[in-house]
């Protein structure tokens, strides 16, 4: 059967647009279908504009830290609408960018909504599209609750585009997304409540870097409420809200935000007609070589339910395509992802937790820890302090996890996951020599054991 493409894409975010230019440049006839916007969550509603906002969200900061240095500095105002429509030129800047790559690459880009007829189809807006491959890299979408008034709160994709900057907001939720717009809001002067549900935020996350992040995320400014939860959300007269909390007590604020977590953006694809699996959470199942239940449909990205990280689509991407039409027979290797949280301090870490060292070695497992007070603050005056954690498995030397609170963290950490990569032991760690005076020697210095587990 002669088919329209060799490749159709449904989704041009980091996975979908990496396959397809990947894929076009090995000579595949390649087609990607969007209905919203080139790159995908990262690139509009994602990473990158969330971090133009965190480092406008620094500046605040870096005045009061100024004063113990001598120098006179005030933040004099703060215009909403200038940041968020600077963060919007720079957004449609790299749409036009992952245009133009899609185009020189040869893949052809179709927009509107994808739904897959059969193993072969797609139709998009009427027409339909015969390709020898479909692969689906959809993404995820935020989600909230039902809860008794949530039509009234926002998710991280309208943050990016508020008419009005709120001056008291609540974040609901205790992940990433939530601690790190907690950061934002409270950095550009909007008093912070971060709500959640369970006893610690950061689920997931070495419990020792969740109990330090947590306090020193507090005495930021930001007041976090572990186990609480919303009941109701009502709008009053002058559009404030009201927040009613499942305890009876109750709060007026500007925003309510909700950061509960991301659900793949399958609807409409008609995936359950044609007996593509899925898990209870939407994720669709798809083994080694992302071939989902039906041969000819494969899947990447958060919609598998591997890490949702955007270096982790790309890579997938590339697999797929090396899979495809290299004639690679190997895996995905899903161990040893660093990733960074962008809240204040950063978090950074790769490898095992100390809890998942502790069930995988036990017995077996050294601890090196330390936290301190970064050289900048005996000046600056403010509190902020940092913590850093190895995590050693004892019999082969290997160092198996590393963990940091610290400004800068995720850019040191970029390093360390080379070396983890690469097997370092802990002896190759203390033949290291640090530079100085830095936060990051201090990962090569530490000598004494904090215990054993």
């Amino acid at each position: 059967m002669a088919f329209d493409f060799d490749l159709l894409v449904i989704g041009a975010g980091s996975g979908g647009v990496r396959a397809s230019r990947m894929a076009a440049a090995k000579g595949a006839r390649v087609a990607v279908v969007e209905n919203r916007y080139l790159g995908g969550t990262c690139v509009n509603v994602g990473c990158v504009p969330k971090k133009l906002f965190v480092y406008a969200s620094e500046y605040s900061e870096k005045a009061k830290e100024a004063a113990g240095f001598g120098v006179d500095m005030s933040v004099n105002g703060f215009d909403w609408a200038t940041l968020r429509d600077n963060k919007t030129h720079e957004i449609e800047r790299l749409n036009g960018i992952y245009g133009t790559m899609l185009g020189n690459a040869g893949v052809t880009v179709i927009n509107g909504t994808a739904r897959i007829k059969d193993a072969h189809t797609v139709t998009v807006e009427g027409k339909e599209y015969s390709a020898e491959r479909i692969l689906i890299a959809v993404g995820g979408w935020p989600f909230k609750p039902e809860v008794p008034g949530a039509e009234l709160a926002i998710t991280s994709n309208e943050a990016f585009y508020l008419e009005r900057y709120p001056k008291r907001v609540i974040v609901v939720g205790g992940g990433y997304i939530a601690v790190e717009f907690a950061g934002i809001f409270n950095g550009l002067g909007s008093s912070v409540k971060l709500v959640y549900r369970g006893e610690q935020v950061l689920r997931g996350f070495d419990n020792g870097v969740r109990n330090f992040a947590a306090e020193q995320i507090a005495a930021k400014g930001i007041e976090i409420l572990v186990n609480t939860d919303i009941a109701a959300i009502e709008q009053n007269a002058d559009e404030s809200l009201k927040v009613t909390f499942k305890d009876g007590s109750t709060t007026e604020v500007d925003c309510v935000m909700y950061a509960t977590g991301r659900r793949p953006m399958t609807d409409g694809l008609n995936l359950e007609t044609l007996g593509v699996a899925t898990r209870d959470d939407g994720t669709i199942v798809a083994d080694d070589f992302f071939r989902t239940s039906v041969d000819s449909i494969y899947a990447l990205g958060d919609v598998v339910g591997t890490p949702a990280l955007t270096p982790v689509a790309l890579a997938q991407g590339m697999k797929f395509v090396a899979q495809q039409f290299a004639g690679d027979t190997s895996s995905m290797d899903y161990s040893n992802i660093a990733t960074a949280v962008f809240c204040q301090p950063n978090i950074a870490t790769v490898g095992l937790t100390e809890e998942e060292a502790g069930a995988q070695f036990s017995g077996d497992v050294t601890v090196f820890e330390s936290s301190f007070r970064p050289m900048k603050h005996t000046i600056s005056g403010l509190p902020e302090r940092s913590y850093m954690k190895l995590l050693v498995q004892t019999s082969t030397d290997k160092v198996i996890g590393v963990h940091m609170v610290g400004a800068d963290s995720g850019e040191i950490m970029q390093g360390l996951a080379v070396a983890i990569k690469a097997g370092a032991t802990k002896a190759v760690f203390d033949s290291t020599i640090g530079i100085h005076p830095t936060a990051a020697e201090e990962f090569v210095t530490m000598r004494s054991p904090a215990r054993q587990i």
